[in-house]
């Protein structure tokens, strides 16, 4: 087989465009030349006099840690976390034996744990991340060296290699196109790895030689470049690239140059780095040990202080205190201030954080269990790809959101269409009878036999035009097995749709289209075809019938068409009527005419069209003019509307979270009319709404105030961060933005002026400061105010859709939000493009099930349907959340209550730091599993009715139930029931005498009284907040008062006395108080005194002041229901057309010029046959 390559030439719009290009061409690549990129001209500085080559590997690296970093880097990372610097303190101290109160193994062996723990789970998901770069690194590839094909992996693919790459194969580096075996030297490939779509995506084709580009960049939709070949250069664009990621379909052979490798490939500078990322009750809890260590600095301060006046006073004088130590009442304080730090180390202790470990870990589990996430179609159950950040998934409060693929399912059906002023609406169910037409395509799901008797009888002209423009206008292009291939997935259907109904397009070349139309098969001469694009909002098509006839076909926007139309065209009320029936349904809509084009007129018109072609300078506003000129007087034949179909839930999913204050924004590479139907038809836009556009942005009054009075107002004078108090959109109801990837920049000014400095740089010019009347920001000052009136603006808006973003674009968005909002976000999406969105959310989600998994590797959490997300927030979010603030509320009292004792009991005993075993067994066995139990199954609500009223999620985002308020709260009522714990039974010793008429006043029957009231009172209180008992929790409850008294008796027999005779001395002292009535009596007035406050407040919170009162809930419910407006409301015009033909400008560049589509010529033999190929592959 022979092979040709194609010359592209494209002139430059003017001569600065040209001049601004070459500026930015800083990369060089020579084909099938290794040792040129390794030249010292492409050498950089790595470190010192250390340098390496410019050009990077083709081996990627997406894992943090490798065998010698593991250790030294996680270690770094868990010591960010402030309670475990303290634990690694608080270690070091017990070492030393005139402080250690006590044993070191205490504190060390719960540190090793949690250490292990959080080390094992990173290590785990570091490994996930190593085994997929292995992988794809040790991917196979045919790399040309020596002249030969030969296999080889990726990672040894270097920039400038020609390699070789067959139908289902992975790009495996950012290649310029050369060659393909497709007959009309096309290449199409599949981006599901790249955005998790699938449409087919058409290449042309390039030449080799010496290349010279644009750097390495993350622009997915730009590329810039030359070709020097035979001494002549020739332009290169995005239209030549094949980029890493892509999969070849429908393509047999195809060869390419790599320009780009590894870490440069723009996939890969899309990525974005791996986060380390924390929830906010994370970094709350920090400043809380700040806090805590703040006061208890102070109040081992304090009682070192004491301890040093009393020792001086009594201590030193008292015979029987004599150590031999001979240390000064000063030194003693001192020691006394390090015993008390460990002592009083309980405030936080670190059983807290092993407890909080293991109660994320429980909610994740429950989120990999749940059946009511597990999509059976794929086989596909929820995952959580991390353990800790499930309480952030309470704490939402905006949602990031791609579209294809995550919303959508990205297919197209064809569902109804009105012709001549009759609408036609198909019946999936209706048995299709294919035999009279060969063609017909059996996964069409469209039919309507009125509709295809009506065709096939020749009767009604309209019909058969309509069916006819579909099969001729469009830029589609047809294989050999009739398989189409289209720039999107809704042009593919429309041009499917004919077929089905007998006008089967057939096949293409530069100047005809041949299409069946019934038993005939018909060929037309293509005279023009008139591209669409997003201004146009249109395509046309010219052409000359077999019997000399010249018609134009036009279809597009109804928008853009009826201002278009003829004042004798017919049906129009009719067909708008039709339209606003089926754009309230959601559905796309297009409005097909024709217009008969006399001889003269078309020769007119050419010769200003080929004018048009040749201008220098703004050649497509030029072309648009004179497309304008034969765009007119049109005649309406009828409209078609096809469903860009949703996943499943999803309208119902958006709508449930906007109930619970959660806003969405949609993020898009597709168009904007793409995208606002999609916005329709999933509910996120509706009627009601009041629509910005981003063009019009700017008109906003506020903005344009708040920007002039910036630049005119003094340096000196301006204030500081302070966000504006006045609404930017002043008129009541909802409002909604959308805006596009260029205005974005434009917006911020960021890709202007870093283009502007850097072509300035390479001239040797210094960037001069900008003016108020360049409308470049002036300073980093007002650049960040503008950052600043944007976010500020769009959070303003129910909804807010950004189409035509970069995967950086998608990230930096994301980034705005949460720097000057401070809120909690959540990204979701499929495909590689929002990695680097799901890397820098709070939360990532991947939607996994699809072929592209990238997404998926790099999130949080994943599951197959974008409605799971309703129930991992409302339901498990929120369950997480408020798990994890009761936990913590509670469990920071039950340690005040607990440490605070010790404090009280100073003033009694000498401020002397001494402790025993109940320290130690306090939090590991007498109070942990009552509250362990609340944080992985407490439920104030079930799941339904969590679902049911969506307002229940608000205190999350408020932040409302764990706060520096919540936390005051917890240490003044563990301070007011360590007083009642400690002085209740300290009164009640005083001048008492027992039923055997000895005083049972001693520290050991005092000791047993107070630790026996405490426990109580915390198993007690944590009983009154659960808010969902199971028998795991009575027994908890149960059985930690159990193991106390068990302990407790066990310690003071004499069976372990005899074991431990230093340790336990005090043999019968718990028995002995407990046989005693008086002390019960004293722990009952404990435990009820302490428990009385709490009764009466939750009584009191319930009955007089509910904060969440279920019946409120329902009828707002029931007001909403009433208030609902109806689907459609008769005489309401809605113009939402859905023309969106292609995600990008179509194919008609290339089949006009005839680049792809012309036949190939027999010359240039001479480089084919330089190739050598293996004895068992194909010639070139």
């Amino acid at each position: 087989m022979h092979w040709h390559i194609w010359m592209l030439l494209v002139m430059a719009d003017d001569v600065n465009t040209c001049c601004a290009v070459l500026l930015e061409m800083g990369w060089k690549v020579k084909a099938n030349d290794r040792a040129y990129h390794q030249l010292p001209e492409f050498q950089k500085k790595v470190f010192l006099c250390i340098k390496k080559s410019r050009y990077s590997g083709n081996a990627i690296k997406t894992y943090k840690y490798n065998a010698l970093t593991f250790i030294p880097l996680n270690l770094y990372e868990q010591f960010k976390r402030v309670a475990n610097v303290y634990f690694l303190a608080l270690l070091i101290l017990q070492i030393i034996p005139d402080i250690t109160t006590l044993p070191w193994y205490t504190t060390l062996i719960p540190l090793v744990v949690v250490l292990g723990i959080t080390a094992i789970k990173d290590l785990v998901d570091d490994l996930a991340r190593h085994r997929m770069d292995k992988e794809i690194n040790n991917r196979k590839t045919e790399v040309l060296l020596d002249g030969r094909f030969e296999s080889a992996k990726w990672r040894d693919v270097q920039v400038g290699d020609v390699v070789r790459l067959k139908k289902n194969d992975f790009i495996p580096a950012d290649i310029l196109m050369l060659s393909s075996s497709n007959p009309n030297s096309l290449c199409y490939v599949e981006t599901a790895e790249l955005d998790g779509f699938d449409p087919l995506t058409l290449n042309c084709v390039g030449l080799t030689g010496l290349i010279e580009c644009e750097e390495p960049n993350n622009r997915l939709d730009k590329f810039i470049g030359t070709m020097l070949w035979n001494r002549e250069r020739y332009p290169l664009d995005l239209d030549n690239m094949l980029l890493r990621g892509c999969k070849i379909r429908n393509t047999d052979v195809c060869h390419g140059l790599v320009i780009f490798a590894g870490a440069d490939t723009k996939i890969m500078k899309n990525g974005g780095k791996t986060r380390f990322k924390r929830t906010k009750i994370d970094e709350l809890m920090n400043y809380m040990v700040y806090t805590i260590f703040a006061l208890l600095v102070l109040v081992a301060a304090g009682l070192a202080i004491g301890h040093t006046f009393w020792y001086d006073q009594i201590g030193a004088k008292a015979w029987y205190l004599f150590d031999g130590k001979g240390y000064s009442a000063s030194h003693r304080g001192f020691l006394s201030f390090w015993g008390y730090i460990i002592v009083l180390n309980t405030m936080v202790p670190i059983s807290l954080y092993v407890s909080v470990e293991v109660i994320r870990l429980g909610q994740s589990k429950f989120i990999n269990w749940d059946l009511q996430m597990y999509y059976a179609d794929k086989d596909t159950p929820a995952k959580a790809r991390t353990t800790t950040l499930n309480e952030q998934l309470g704490q939402i409060e905006y949602i990031f959101s791609d579209k294809t693929g995550t919303l959508t399912q990205n297919i197209m059906q064809f569902k109804k269409c009105t012709i001549a002023g009759r609408s036609y609406v198909g019946h999936q169910k209706q048995h299709q009878n294919l035999l009279w037409n060969r063609y017909a395509d059996k996964m069409f799901q469209f039919m309507d036999h009125s509709l295809v008797a009506t065709v096939r009888s020749g009767k009604d002209k309209d019909a058969m035009e309509f069916f006819k423009l579909l099969s001729l206008c469009h830029t589609v292009m047809v294989d050999e097995d009739m398989v189409y291939q289209a720039a999107s997935p809704d042009e593919g259907a429309l041009v499917t749709a004919a077929r089905n109904f007998g006008y089967v397009f057939l096949n293409r070349t530069q100047d005809t289209i041949t299409i069946q139309e019934g038993d005939k098969e018909n060929s037309y001469e293509m005279l023009a075809l008139l591209d669409f694009n997003s201004d146009r909002k249109r395509m046309s098509i010219i052409l000359r019938f077999p019997d000399g006839r010249i018609r134009l076909y036009c279809k597009g926007a109804d928008t853009v068409i009826y201002e278009r139309l003829s004042a004798e065209s017919k049906h129009t009320k009719s067909t708008q009527t039709a339209l606003d029936i089926f754009a309230n349904e959601t559905l796309r809509t297009l409005c097909l005419c024709y217009k008969d084009i006399s001889a003269g007129e078309y020769e007119a018109w050419e010769r200003r069209h080929k004018e048009a072609q040749v201008v220098l300078a703004d050649r497509d506003a030029a072309l648009d003019r004179v497309y304008e000129d034969i765009e007119k007087n049109l005649m309406l034949i009828g409209a078609t509307a096809i469903e860009d179909k949703l996943q499943d839930g999803v309208p119902e999913t958006i709508a449930k979270l906007a109930k619970a204050d959660i806003k969405i924004w949609v993020l898009t590479g597709d168009k904007k009319e793409t995208a606002e139907n999609i916005g329709y038809s999933c509910s996120l836009l509706t009627d009601d709404m009041q629509i910005h556009y981003g063009e019009d942005v700017k008109s906003v009054p506020l903005l344009s105030v708040r920007q002039t009075t910036r630049r005119v107002q003094p340096q000196s004078n301006r204030p500081g961060k302070r966000k504006p108090a006045d609404p930017f959109f002043t008129q009541t109801g909802k409002n909604a933005l959308i805006i596009t990837g260029g205005w974005l920049n434009e917006i911020l000014y960021e890709k202007k002026k870093k283009r502007r400095r850097l072509r300035l740089r390479r001239l040797g010019r210094r960037l001069p400061p900008s003016s108020p009347q360049d409308g470049q920001p002036m300073n980093d000052w007002e650049k960040e105010q503008r950052q600043v009136d944007f976010v500020d603006m769009a959070c303003e808006c129910e909804a807010v859709i950004c189409c035509r973003v970069t995967p950086k674009q998608k990230a930096n968005v994301v980034s705005l939000v949460k720097k000057y909002k401070k809120a909690v976000t959540l990204s979701i999406g499929d495909g590689a493009n929002d990695v680097n969105m799901i890397k820098t959310a709070d939360i990532g989600v991947g939607i996994s099930g699809q072929e592209g998994m990238q997404a998926v590797m790099s999130s949080d959490y994943a599951f197959a349907q974008f409605r799971y997300l309703e129930r991992l927030l409302l339901v498990h979010g929120r369950w997480s959340y408020i798990r994890m603030c009761k936990f913590l509320r509670f469990f920071f009292f039950k340690n005040f209550a607990f440490t605070l004792v010790h404090f009280w009991f100073s003033f009694f005993s000498g401020y002397s730091s001494q402790v025993n075993w109940f320290i130690t067994l306090y939090n590991l066995c007498y109070s942990s599993l009552p509250v362990l139990l609340v944080g992985l199954l407490d439920q104030d609500v079930n799941d339904k009715l969590s679902l049911r009223f969506p307002k229940l999620y608000l205190p999350g985002q408020q932040g409302s139930l764990f706060n520096y308020k919540n936390f005051f709260i917890s240490l003044f009522h563990g301070i007011f029931v360590s007083l009642i714990i400690f002085f209740i039974p300290y009164g009640a010793f005083l001048q008492t005498m027992g039923q055997d008429g000895e005083a049972p006043s001693d520290y050991q029957s005092f000791a047993v009284v107070t630790a026996s009231s405490l426990i109580f009172i915390v198993n007690l209180q944590i009983s009154l907040d659960t808010s969902y008992w199971t028998f795991v929790n009575c027994f908890a409850v149960l059985g930690s008062i159990a193991i106390y008294f068990g302990i407790m008796f066990d310690i003071h027999s004499a069976g372990i006395h005899v074991i431990f005779p230093a340790y336990f001395t005090f043999t019968g002292a718990a028995s002995n108080a407990l046989r005693q009535p008086y002390l019960w009596l004293t722990i009952v007035l404990t435990v009820g005194i302490s428990l009385l406050p709490v009764i009466c407040i939750q009584f009191l919170s319930k009955t007089i002041w509910p904060s969440r009162n279920r019946k409120k809930y329902e009828a707002d419910l029931e007001r909403e229901e009433r208030e609902k407006a109806p689907a459609f409301q008769r005489g309401r015009r809605s113009r939402r057309s859905g023309y969106a033909f292609s995600h990008s400008q179509g194919y008609a560049d290339l089949i006009s010029s005839g680049r792809s589509i012309r036949r190939k010529p027999t010359g240039r033999a001479g480089l084919q046959q330089s190739i050598r190929e293996v004895p068992h592959a194909e010639n070139i």
